[in-house]
């Protein structure tokens, strides 16, 4: 999980103020536009929550080197895509901005964290901690958006940052040991969020140029465990297809998430962001048999309801704004 939602632009919100889909003549196109949005999002939320076992299927290979080889064929994916769609001019341009480098080194530092901290968490049996961190990030969200960016919280949502305050606090002295799995992931997915949020960049160009600032780290890392003798790549045909695949599996949701963002209402996607954390949890408990005690089903109760009362709010919020018609 590595990305940021596109803002919707001007544009698009001057043109949901005209019209709603049902009074317009293209609103059955924009219905249709919505339902593809719909299944784009939870495609991209499903790749997400699928994550562990596909990281699984590596055991064996030190976390650092996954984080490496995604890194690298992920560059490798994004710079065909922007080969083949003529994007190296707006890269090009992007990269000349004045503020998207000091923003983009910072982002690609916090992803390549997340991501060490993810593959460590699910190859050393924590999958039910790394999706704690995930159910917490929107509400981490949420004080990130206070604090930095001077947001005012509604009543709703001071409750259920509570919430999730409390549950947090109970794992804390029930299984502080584990805790630092969960408020890792979600503080660097949630810096990550934020400051992608303030770049002046979109999702494509930001991630193809994370990957690029992040390659020749992931090169000398390569390189120094191959003289190390530690270098998993080419001890089979197996792995080393999936680790090739780890390229894709990273870039592709961004893909998706991307090309969702733009048919529909955000407040609608941010609900389908519950999909991955689930699955998570129950590949976790069901799949890979780790222990659910007591103290993760008080936290995962105030956290789960904290989401409740987040997520209700955020659908009446939306229901008081007039639809989105797409581009």
């Amino acid at each position: 999980m590595s990305t940021q939602p596109p803002q919707p632009g001007a544009a698009s919100r001057a043109g949901s103020q005209a019209a709603s889909p049902a009074a317009s003549p293209g609103g059955g196109q924009a219905a249709d536009s919505v339902r593809n949005g719909v299944l784009l999002g939870a495609s991209a939320y499903l790749i997400w929550g699928l994550l562990p076992l596909f990281l699984r299927l590596l055991a064996g290979v030190a976390p650092a080197q996954i984080v490496a080889h995604r890194v690298l064929w992920s560059l490798a994916l994004l710079a065909t895509i922007a080969l083949i769609g003529g994007r190296f001019g707006g890269l090009a341009a992007a990269v000349r901005r004045p503020r998207v480098l000091p923003f983009l080194c910072a982002t690609a530092t916090l992803i390549a964290i997340n991501w060490l901290i993810y593959a460590w968490a699910v190859l050393n049996h924590h999958v039910i901690e790394t999706s704690l961190g995930y159910f917490i990030n929107p509400l981490l969200s949420v004080v990130l958006g206070v604090v930095i960016l001077k947001e005012r919280l509604r009543p709703a949502q001071m409750v259920a940052v509570g919430a999730a305050a409390i549950g947090v606090a109970i794992m804390a002295v029930g299984q502080g040991a584990a805790l630092w799995i969960s408020l890792g992931l979600a503080l660097s997915f949630g810096g990550y969020g934020l400051l992608r949020k303030m770049a002046p960049v979109d999702a494509f160009d930001g991630l193809t140029i994370e990957s690029a600032l992040l390659a020749p780290f992931a090169v000398a890392l390569l390189l120094w465990a191959s003289q190390a003798g530690q270098n998993a790549w080419g001890e089979s045909m197996s792995r080393d297809m999936l680790l090739i695949a780890s390229g894709p599996i990273t870039a592709a949701p961004l893909i998706l998430f991307a090309a969702a963002a733009k048919r529909m209402r955000l407040a609608t996607l941010g609900l389908l962001q519950y999909i991955a954390p689930t699955l998570q949890f129950l590949q976790g408990w069901l799949l890979f048999g780790e222990r659910l005690t007591t103290t993760h089903l008080v936290t995962f109760g105030f956290i789960w309801l904290g989401l409740a009362l987040y997520a209700v709010d955020g659908v009446r919020t939306a229901r008081a704004v007039p639809p989105m018609m797409p581009d």
